[in-house]
C-alpha cells in the first residue's frame, strides 16, 4: 500500500528536481557568460527545420503502410512473425529514401528560384 503511493511521488519529485537543476544551472551559466561579455544572440535558438518533420512524417506513413501490408499478406501467426517486421522495415526504409529524393528535388528547386531572382 505504501509503495503504491511512494513510487509515483518519488518519480515525479525526481523529474521536478532534475528539471529544476537543469534550468537553474543553465541560467547561472548564461548569466556568467553575459557578465564576461558574451553576445546575447548566442542563446537564441534557431527554428527547427522542416526537414526533420518531413522525415518523421514520411517514416510514420511508411511504417503504417508496412503494418497494413504485413497484416494483409500474413495468413497465419507463423507467417505474421516473419512478414510484419519485413514489411515495416521495407516500407519505412522506402519512405526515407523517397524523403531523400524529395528533399533533394526541393533544394534544387529552391536554388534555381534564388538564382533566377538574383539575376
Amino acid at each position: 500500500m505504501l509503495a503504491e503511493i511512494l513510487i509515483p511521488i518519488t518519480f515525479f519529485a525526481s523529474v521536478v528536481g532534475i528539471l529544476y537543476m537543469y534550468f537553474t544551472t543553465r541560467h547561472k551559466e548564461r548569466m556568467s557568460m553575459l557578465e564576461k561579455g558574451a553576445d546575447p544572440t548566442l542563446f537564441q535558438t534557431k527554428p527547427q527545420s522542416t526537414s526533420f518533420i518531413l522525415k518523421f512524417g514520411m517514416l510514420m506513413v511508411g511504417v503504417s503502410i508496412g503494418i497494413i501490408t504485413g497484416w494483409k499478406l500474413a495468413g497465419s501467426e507463423d507467417e505474421m512473425e516473419i512478414i510484419m517486421p519485413a514489411t515495416i522495415f521495407l516500407f519505412g526504409g522506402a519512405a526515407l529514401v523517397a524523403t531523400y529524393f524529395l528533399e533533394r528535388h526541393l533544394k534544387s528547386k529552391d536554388e534555381t528560384n534564388v538564382s533566377d531572382s538574383a539575376s
